[in-house]
């Protein structure tokens, strides 16, 4: 089991610099297999979602955990994800981020969402999404972007809000 360090900071350098996509021929690598695996270990059984570029590697690559909290969740990798265009209706609520303890931001994002991936043998898979499972894979696609939630809203310190 090999946990990666998170790294923090908003002005991390790192976590501020688009990824770059991950070639084919790299999708049945060791390197990006050991990163994924990594990845997994490192994602907490609470944590939503984790970004490549959160454990110091900028590749487009992210975890995400889709029905948090029912039994039907799931942890899935994506590979160089993109958002189609999504749908008017947007929600905002309150995001924390594993690369910025103890800062909670409102974001408004869009409640609906159609992402494009690659999985893990290279194959492209298409989801529609809705609610939580959208707001996950929209913060984590912004990871992938250089953005993080400071950029998108309303930050406040600690467990309080400021709006």
């Amino acid at each position: 089991m090999a946990k990666l360090k998170i790294l923090t900071g908003a002005n991390n350098l790192i976590l501020r610099k688009k990824s770059e996509a991950v070639k084919a021929a790299e999708i049945s690598g060791k390197k990006l297999s050991k990163l994924i695996k990594d990845m997994r270990d490192t994602l907490g059984a609470n944590d939503l979602g984790l970004a490549a570029a959160q454990v110091g590697s900028s590749v487009r690559v992210c975890l995400v955990r889709l029905n948090s909290g029912t039994n039907q969740a799931r942890v899935i990798v994506m590979i160089n994800p993109e958002i189609a265009p999504a749908g008017r209706e947007t929600e905002i609520a309150e995001e924390g981020c594993l690369s910025l303890p103890e800062v909670w931001v409102r974001v408004e994002r869009k409640k609906n969402i159609t992402v494009k991936f690659l999985d893990v043998k290279g194959a492209e898979q298409v989801l529609t999404l809705e609610n939580l499972n959208a707001r996950v894979i929209q913060h984590e696609i912004d990871h992938l972007d250089g953005i993080l939630i400071v950029d998108k809203g309303t930050a406040a310190v600690g467990k309080k809000t400021i709006l």
